[in-house]
């Protein structure tokens, strides 16, 4: 079993564009674990690359594409790849952030048309979450080629898990087309308790979960998580050459606040805040990469957030915002409460520091309990076993790749 993450608990505070002066606060530095991970043994080839497994199956169907801005074969789109090869693209579905990818989190994305080709694209996010019978009378098979970041509340599995569901519900195989998980080499975090089941988080899953979408398409199908126990007619086209120690950088932004490989290995850790008064960014040109609040009591580090691309109302907007730094590499630790243990323990406002979205982010109803009452990090993590265990035993039954990792 890997040993529970801990992170250098210490100030990282670097230049940050427009900001005060910066001190190292008072921090007792810890020990950090690390997780091993290696250059891939030859080059990697993503599932929409292996056109000779899947492109058989596409002949003369009328397909559904579940796309948007990874989804890239080289440097073309899979939606313009399939076109050029004569294949019959019917509908594109798009998740949260829109085909382009360029939507705020959260905001509602309309249904459109794609000005290059011409074809229609559905939304997959607000109010039509899972593709209607109606527009699955209109394809023969669907598949889903998205770039995922490990997070148990990353939304698009959320739109993989619906699109296996309305497969199977309307008798339609899909295809999921494999990409690395960045944050792919180790297992943390609680498991989400079933009571608070989410589009941010859907299965009993701890937060960095492990596997690509291919092997968690797998589990989905294999545990018969989709609505009456169904089981897609499920067909993964795994990535060549890669294993859960294999370094991946992404090559495009999966989301516009994760734009670089910094921000998406702080991903875990720092989308708690999403559930509290600390920002984490948005707004600013570091999003996921720095961490802030009106209320923290150190100002040795300041942003303020503004209207972006991508993040137009952002919290806090035009209020100065106190924290951390967290832009040089050595800052991307594996996933660790210490942050959110941090903000909260020196928060000047600590009665409001929590809002009604933490428990659908943490998947869990003592986590809020637990810091409130100054639960050490060691003593939290503590309370997410057995559950952690076991699904770590469970997941090796669903693995595609190798993984060195003592899980």
């Amino acid at each position: 079993m890997i040993q529970p993450f801990v992170i250098l608990y210490t100030a990282l505070l670097l230049a940050f564009s427009g900001c005060t002066p910066k001190q190292a606060p008072a921090v007792p530095p810890v020990p950090v674990a690390t997780v091993p991970i290696t250059p891939a043994a030859a080059p990697l080839k993503m599932g929409a690359a292996q056109l000779e497994l899947y492109l058989p199956e596409l002949q003369g169907k009328r397909v559904g594409l579940i796309v948007n801005q990874t989804s890239m074969v080289g440097k073309t789109h899979l939606v313009d790849t399939l076109l050029s090869r004569g294949i019959n693209v019917a509908t594109i579905f798009a998740p949260e952030h829109g085909f382009r990818g360029e939507a705020d989190a959260g905001a509602h994305v309309k249904d459109a048309k794609d000005t290059k080709t011409g074809l229609p694209i559905i939304s997959l996010y607000g109010s039509n979450r899972k593709p209607t019978p109606e527009q699955m009378q209109q394809i023969d098979v669907l598949v889903f080629d998205i770039q995922d970041v490990g997070t148990r509340f990353y939304t698009y599995i959320s739109t993989m898990h619906y699109a296996m569901e309305a497969a199977a519900e309307n008798n339609k195989p899909i295809f999921i087309l494999d990409r690395p998980n960045p944050n792919g080499n180790y297992v943390d975090g609680p498991v989400l308790d079933p009571a608070l089941k989410s589009f941010v988080g859907m299965h009993p899953i701890p937060i960095v979960h492990g596997l690509t979408v291919g092997e968690l398409a797998k589990m989905i199908n294999g545990e018969k998580w989709l609505e009456g126990g169904r089981q897609a007619n499920l067909t993964v086209i795994p990535v060549a050459n890669y294993t859960h120690q294999t370094a991946y950088t992404l090559p495009v932004k999966p989301s516009p606040n994760l734009p670089n490989q910094q921000a998406i290995l702080l991903y875990p850790s720092l989308c708690l805040f999403e559930g509290t008064t600390v920002s984490v960014g948005r707004g600013t040109d570091t999003p996921f990469q720095v961490i802030g609040s009106p209320y923290y009591t150190s100002k040795a580090f300041s942003f303020t957030p503004q209207s972006t691309p991508g993040a137009t109302n952002p919290p806090h907007k035009g209020e100065t915002c106190y924290g951390y730094d967290l832009t040089q590499p050595a800052d991307a630790q594996p996933f660790t409460l210490a942050f959110l243990l941090e903000m909260y323990q020196h928060s000047t406002q600590k009665d409001k520091f929590f809002n009604s979205f933490f428990e659908k982010l943490a998947g869990t109803p003592l986590l809020r309990e637990q810091i409130i009452a100054g639960k050490t990090e060691a003593e939290i993590r503590a309370s997410w076993e057995p559950a952690l265990t076991n699904y770590k035993q469970m997941r090796k039954q669903y693995l595609l790749y190798p993984d060195n990792a003592k899980l």
